[in-house]
């Protein structure tokens, strides 16, 4: 028995080894470093947030269901957290004390919730090595739990500043957002000139959510509050509204656009690796694109019926609108099928569920009262029931 309790005791030294790291990697540096325990319990959950979905045929209940997915994906890397050091503790201090494996299990378990009892009811006189692994438990416990508490405040102060951006394109761009609504509704409302501001804000919002969405991969679970509104949808509209007017109206587009969209697609080259893609840095502007020539001319003329001027034909601006967005369409489309974000034209196909034609913002005007330039809200392509 002897040989197999100090197998035991090398056993629970990786077993600590590997629980720290996690630890160490996903709660302390600052840097997208890999963690197996918390990629296990992401991506579980996911798995099942997913097939459960899967089971309801309308999107706001898939959305209920899924928006549950990013606080379990943490409270499950928080229960791996506990659970291996937990067994790494008691397989230390199996052959330390007098007793089987459940009188180490209940020993390490009263130290880790510093309860100080069950070790010494479990082997009388305490060994010095005993009580050194009891005190280190015993502190390990106390701060996991601390760096735990402390990692809550990150997580949700990253997720609030992610949406506070998102909420405010909603009167921009419809619900679920459209690039060419961004520049139709931007023209409808005669506030061209905020555009600037607009693609520079975005692009600050890219670097921020680049950074924390490698850092915390968990975020990307974490979904907006109203179930037309996506981080991922948002971003791709915007990015979309930049590549727009580059492509049609070069001479008119702010410079900011264009830096907005480096940012952007960068942005999501840096996350979608950390879910499994293999991403293209620096595709052919030629390379296809799974958007279509006729879903852009629907693109193209919505903005024409809000008199957005066009420098460039629109066979001339398809291919400007392809380079730019070749470098970001296969990552968003990736991200969007991952979490099942808000299925908007031009996002991408999703699982089991229609397009949903943008809810745009109402314009009454005394000659239009009832606002009947296209409210929208009807299902496009297969019905929102189709399996």
């Amino acid at each position: 028995m002897e040989p197999i309790r100090w197998l035991g005791l090398v056993a629970g030294a990786l077993l600590l080894a590997s629980g720290a790291s996690s630890v160490l990697y996903t709660l302390v540096l600052p840097r997208a470093h890999p963690s197996r325990l918390t990629e296990v319990a992401t991506r579980v959950t996911l798995r099942f947030g997913r097939w459960l979905g899967d089971r309801f045929s309308t999107y706001e209940a898939k959305d209920h269901v899924l928006a549950l997915m990013g606080p379990m994906a943490l409270l499950g890397a928080f229960g791996l957290w506990l659970a291996a050091f937990f067994l790494g503790y008691s397989l230390i201090l199996w052959p330390l004390l007098q007793g089987g494996l459940p009188t180490a299990l209940r020993a390490a378990g009263s130290a880790m919730l510093t309860l100080g009892l069950a070790t010494a009811r479990g082997g009388g006189d305490l060994s010095v090595p005993a009580t050194v692994v009891s005190f280190v438990a015993a502190g390990t416990g106390l701060g996991i739990v601390a760096l735990e508490i402390a990692y809550l405040p990150t997580i949700y102060g990253a997720f609030n500043r992610r949406e506070t951006l998102v909420t405010l394109l909603q009167s921009r761009a419809g619900s679920p957002a459209w690039g060419p609504e961004i520049l139709a509704r931007h023209q409808l409302v005669g506030i061209s000139d905020n555009l600037p501001a607009f693609f520079a804000s975005w692009e600050q919002w890219a670097a921020d959510v680049a950074e924390t969405h490698t850092t915390y991969p968990v975020l990307v679970l974490f979904r907006s509050p109203h179930a037309l509104r996506s981080w991922i949808v948002g971003l791709l509209a915007v990015l979309d509204s930049a590549a727009l007017h580059l492509a049609l109206s070069p001479s008119a587009a702010p410079s900011e656009a264009r830096l907005c969209l480096r940012m952007g697609f960068r942005a999501l080259q840096d996350i979608a690796p950390a879910w499994g893609m293999t991403v293209r840095l620096d595709p052919r502007p030629d390379d296809p694109v799974v958007l279509t020539y006729e879903e852009f001319l629907q693109g193209v003329e919505r903005m024409r019926e809000a008199g957005v001027t066009l420098e460039r034909s629109v066979e001339e601006a398809w291919v400007h609108f392809r380079g730019w967005r070749v470098n970001y369409e296969a990552p968003a489309y990736f991200l969007g099928e991952l979490v099942t974000a808000a299925p908007g034209p031009w996002a991408g196909p999703r699982r089991r569920i229609g397009i949903l034609d943008p809810d745009r913002p109402l314009d009454r005007t005394p000659d239009d009262p009832d606002a009947l330039r296209g409210k929208g809200g009807r299902w496009l392509g297969p019905s929102p029931r189709a399996n």
